[in-house]
């Protein structure tokens, strides 16, 4: 069965009308597609300061009438994370879940370091990936998503804070060869990449755009519109990205 899934990440809402009339924006194109997605992945950054009026926005932005499956980035704050968007008790550990679309597992996982922009998937998340992989049905592909890209993405703004101990996630997929592709955020470009024989595909982001250094020295273009990316997984377990902006009407 081919899956549709949309991506968006890095909204970074902070209470600003920019932040929300962007994060909105794209909500509404996806809302309006003719064919609905199969689910939406949010890979991170949610929301800006970590606060929980903002997931508070967050969740009123983001209801849909299709699965929403998001994860947390290094400006997020697990506890209001957990209290205000998932309505969960709050709590310190990593935000993980699992969720079964259309006969595809999508891992969400939990990469931040409080307190750092850099990211790792620690023992206990590592420990996850391997239970929730090897609990699948034979036969099932399966998708990880996180925060921050394992790779070099050659600016120095992103790989200053890129996944820590990315040989850690590359041996736990040689021993999973159903896990089709790495699926993140963070760089606020989107980016596509190889990790460990897989596609690595980052997401763009909402809130402004990366400005590469052959484009110019200042990092953040807020004038480009918001990005997200459509990752299409045929029957032959092949993944097929598009990229888009979204313009106001």
């Amino acid at each position: 069965m081919t899956l549709l899934l949309a991506q968006i990440s890095d909204l970074h809402l902070d209470g600003t009308d920019r932040a929300t009339r962007r994060a909105t924006l794209v909500m509404d194109y996806l809302r309006a597609l003719p064919r609905p997605v199969d689910a939406l992945l949010v890979t991170g950054d949610i929301a800006d300061h970590g606060e929980e009026a903002e997931y508070e926005e967050a969740a009123r932005i983001l209801a849909a009438p299709f699965p929403v499956l998001a994860c947390p980035g290094n400006h997020d704050s697990r506890p209001a994370y957990r209290k205000a968007l998932l309505r969960r008790p709050p709590g310190p550990g990593p935000v993980n879940e699992v969720h079964h679309i259309a006969g595809t597992a999508i891992l969400m996982c939990d990469s931040t370091i409080p307190g750092r922009d850099e990211g790792r998937l620690d023992a206990e998340t590592l420990a996850w990936l391997r239970a929730t992989l090897d609990g699948l049905a034979p036969g099932t592909p399966a998708l990880i998503a996180f925060h921050q890209p394992p790779v070099v993405l050659h600016h120095p703004l992103p790989d200053s804070g890129r996944l820590e101990s990315p040989e850690d996630l590359a041996a736990l997929l040689d021993a999973y060869p159903g896990v089709v592709a790495v699926l993140t955020g963070h760089a606020h470009t989107a980016a596509a990449s190889t990790f460990a024989g897989r596609p690595l595909i980052v997401g763009p982001a909402a809130t402004w755009t990366l400005r590469l250094p052959w484009e110019g020295d200042r990092p953040a273009d807020r004038e480009q519109p918001p990005g997200l990316a459509f990752h299409i997984l045929d029957d032959d377990r092949r993944l097929t990205t598009h990229y888009r902006v979204v313009l106001p009407a």
